[in-house]
């Protein structure tokens, strides 16, 4: 979501198997069921959208991981940079469920599913 198709050509060149929504004309799906297509498919949700953090905390879900740019420069060259030390750095919390945030000078790991505090 809010990703562009030159990060999408990246992934895919990197040998990632990478599926954008407008391909599929579903630009418009609801966050909600956009997390329930990844969860399906056993895929990674790439956003810019604060809105599927929140989403995801409040389901208590495990899956699907969520990698959230929080980037004041939001070219593509860029995110594929930052995406590069996300893809190295956090392998295994992608793949056990995990929100994970980035920015220019950090990358946050929040492991899923996220623990209300008492």
């Amino acid at each position: 979501m809010c990703v562009s198709m030159h990060t999408v050509r990246w992934l895919r060149q990197q040998g990632y198997e990478v599926v954008h929504l407008r391909e599929e004309g579903l630009q418009r799906l609801p966050d909600n069921q956009v997390l329930e297509k990844a969860r399906a498919e056993q895929r990674v949700v790439l956003t810019m959208d604060l809105n599927f953090g929140y989403l995801l905390a409040i389901s208590k879900a495990v899956l699907p991981s969520v990698i959230l740019f929080r980037l004041e420069d939001k070219r593509s060259e860029i995110v594929n940079e930052r995406l590069s030390a996300v893809l190295r750095q956090c392998k295994e919390d992608l793949e056990k469920g995990a929100i994970v945030v980035v920015n220019e000078a950090s990358i946050r790991v929040r492991r899923l599913p996220i623990q209300s505090k008492p």
